[in-house]
């Protein structure tokens, strides 16, 4: 689940860049991701069955506890799809120690997406 400023773009972001496919597109959005399913929602204060937490989106764009994984079969393409839709990465695809391919984008509200691929020479080994 993502807690987002505005779903509504999220949800155009993660449909028309990252190519989802939207199942429910209101609070809380249900979209499908790869092999996978993504929960979009709005923050909001605390309730009944977590009495002293709030959720909110990132606020801090340089301090990442956790990050969303897309693992794909050929990186080159997704990367250059994704670039295509407007999707803004931090660097292009890199070698990782020979293991794997790698880069980062951000989402709208920040959230780090890592996109990577392993290589040939690391399913070898």
């Amino acid at each position: 689940m993502l807690i987002v400023a505005d779903v509504e773009r999220s949800v155009s972001f993660y449909r028309d860049v990252l190519g989802a496919t939207v199942l429910r597109e209101h609070s809380p959005a249900m979209l499908r991701f790869h092999n996978g399913w993504l929960v979009i929602n709005s923050g909001g204060g605390p309730t009944p069955d977590k009495p002293e937490v709030t959720m909110t989106p990132p606020e801090d764009l340089n301090r990442v506890s956790t990050l969303m994984n897309v693992r794909v079969a050929e990186i080159a393409i997704v990367y250059r799809e994704w670039n295509e839709r407007g999707a803004q990465f931090l660097t292009e695809p890199l070698d990782n120690h020979g293991a794997e391919q790698r880069c980062y984008l951000r989402d709208p509200d920040g959230y780090l997406i890592e996109l990577g691929a392993t290589t040939a020479r690391a399913v070898a080994a």
